[in-house]
């Protein structure tokens, strides 16, 4: 008798072994099911170059997360400004789930929603005390907004250090920006310079260097230490320590993609979310304290390059017209641009805290 095996049953049996998953076999000779592959997500951060992607975004998402979760999710991160996105276009990129995860600057966002910048609004939030009873009082707000409108789960709120004025020629005080060209990098930031007498730049961070090596602009809006990270200091010769913005930015998740992780795995990202936000927050009055100092030739310097600006103080002038500025210019151009929402929800969350309430006339 033959017994040779018809060729389609050998073929079978080799497409049947190769469907079986390797088992390893451990020293008692029981077989042992290899570990499944991790759950690998992407992620979309904030400004490259800036301390927050590269000392606290990055690093979490890289290194502290796989160890968080021994190993079940590894993650990749890319600053959205590197991966050819648009700040203006994040939102809607991870509503319709092309970025699952990512993290959205609101002053960007803005542009399309208005509602979203509230908490981060020009002349708000003169220091970090302010800065962090806002940002409470209109979280729950975000987080509503966020989900009804894009699908999203918001998982943390980060912040930038102060964003301060950076000056290539001396000043005393607010008051003495007519005419200057200043860099902004928000339609309400703008309209504040506009009120002040100023001209206003639009322009992103990327080009704010060239910006003021050309004296394209006189003066520049942004961060005390990441002004002194790309060279202001020498460039200007003055800086204000007046906190105009902040640079608030969110950290999110499309719910389809946040919903499909395991229930145990979304409560050690959560855990480590809130490590992580009050890490960044921490750091950024770290961060606005020493920059200043660095900047400034002041002591200590930890953080940035020792500089030689002048650092123009908060006088009483400035504070008045920062009140000013934020009753007569800035809250109403809001409202303008976002409607009677956007009283509502003020006068609901912030209005309050500062005792100032919008209306929509």
């Amino acid at each position: 008798m033959n017994d040779s095996k018809p060729w389609w049953l050998i073929l079978l049996a080799i497409c049947l072994l190769a469907a079986v998953p390797a088992v390893a076999q451990p020293s008692d000779g029981q077989p042992a099911i290899s570990p499944p592959e991790p759950i690998r997500i992407k992620i979309v951060g904030g400004l490259a170059d800036v301390r927050q992607f590269t000392t606290f975004e990055e690093p979490f998402w890289r290194e502290r997360i796989p160890v968080a979760t021994g190993g079940r999710v590894v993650a990749e991160i890319a600053a959205f400004d590197r991966s050819g996105i648009r700040g203006q276009e994040v939102l809607q990129l991870m509503r319709l789930g092309v970025v699952p995860f990512g993290t959205a600057l609101l002053a960007l966002a803005a542009t399309e929603e208005p509602e979203l910048n509230g908490a981060d609004l020009v002349a708000v939030s003169p220091d970090m005390a302010a800065l962090r009873r806002t940002v409470a009082a209109y979280r729950p707000h975000l987080r509503r907004i966020l989900a009804e409108r894009y699908g999203l789960e918001l998982l943390a709120i980060y912040t930038y250090s102060a964003q301060v004025l950076f000056c290539r020629h001396p000043f005393t005080n607010l008051a003495d920006l007519t005419g200057r060209r200043i860099r902004t990098s928000s339609v309400g930031m703008s309209e504040a310079f506009t009120a002040l007498g100023a001209v206003p730049v639009v322009t992103p961070f990327a080009e704010l260097m060239p910006a003021m090596r050309s004296g394209q602009v006189e003066c520049a809006v942004t961060g005390t230490l990441s002004g002194n990270g790309i060279g202001l200091h020498d460039v200007s010769t003055h800086v204000h320590s007046l906190a105009l913005t902040w640079g608030i930015s969110l950290f999110a998740a499309n719910r389809d993609a946040w919903m499909g992780l395991p229930e145990d795995l979304r409560g050690i990202i959560t855990h480590e979310l809130g490590g992580l936000e009050a890490r960044i927050w921490d750091a950024a009055a770290e961060e606005t304290g020493d920059g200043l100092a660095c900047n400034s030739g002041g002591s200590p310097c930890r953080m940035g390059r020792r500089g030689r600006m002048t650092l123009v103080p908060v006088s009483a002038s400035d504070e008045a017209l920062r009140r000013r500025l934020l009753t007569e210019t800035v809250l109403p151009g809001w409202v303008r641009r976002c409607g009677v929402e956007c009283v509502e929800a003020w006068n609901r969350t912030i209005g309050p805290e500062l005792g100032l309430m919008a209306s929509p006339d």
